[in-house]
């Protein structure tokens, strides 16, 4: 009898397409905005960072406008970050501005997120929300589909100039995925 041989996930990756120089880098120039940052670690199960993660995100301009490529002011929308070693990664960018919802209802500044790592099956998709947009957060419909004790997860705690945003793969306090 032969042993089964292990199932594959993601890669092997090819370094062209997947490292960006800067792609980390959403906003320059004469970008309207505040300037923000956003930092965090992937983490696994039991605690360890996840390295060779691949982070990527797509946000609305300041004023609430999604844009596909640089808009002539800098301004890109969408971003792509490697984890170090220790699962970190880190983007400039701008604090996003409120986007239509439905129902004549606006949805409160987040920034759409997608992870790809080693051992994934799937991409994993998820939100960042800002912890000082209390009461939009609170209006928010697609924030309020999620259980009380788990919107945590998806809120980016304010840290000077920063928001610091950890993205938990499974176990206690793991980040909600959703499904798209």
């Amino acid at each position: 009898m032969s042993a089964l041989t292990p199932s594959q996930t993601l890669g092997p990756y090819f370094s062209i397409g997947m490292d960006w120089p800067e792609g980390n880098r959403l906003a320059a120039g004469e970008t309207a905005g505040e300037r923000i940052v956003i930092s965090g670690r992937i983490i696994d199960g039991d605690g360890r960072g996840v390295p060779e993660a691949i982070v990527e995100i797509w946000q609305a301009d300041a004023d609430g406008v999604y844009h596909c490529g640089d808009d002539g002011g800098g301004f890109t929308g969408y971003g792509r970050c490697g984890a170090d070693g220790n699962g970190c990664f880190v983007f400039e960018t701008i604090k996003p501005g409120r986007v239509p919802g439905s129902r004549e209802t606006r949805q409160a500044p987040h920034v759409n997120v997608t992870v790809l790592a080693r051992g994934l099956l799937r991409h994993l998709y998820t939100r960042l929300y800002f912890e000082d947009e209390t009461a939009a957060n609170a209006e928010d419909e697609i924030l309020r589909l999620v259980p009380d004790d788990r919107r945590p997860t998806l809120v980016a705690m304010r840290d000077g100039d920063a928001y610091v945003f950890n993205i938990k793969l499974q176990g206690e306090g793991e980040t909600i995925f959703f499904d798209v």
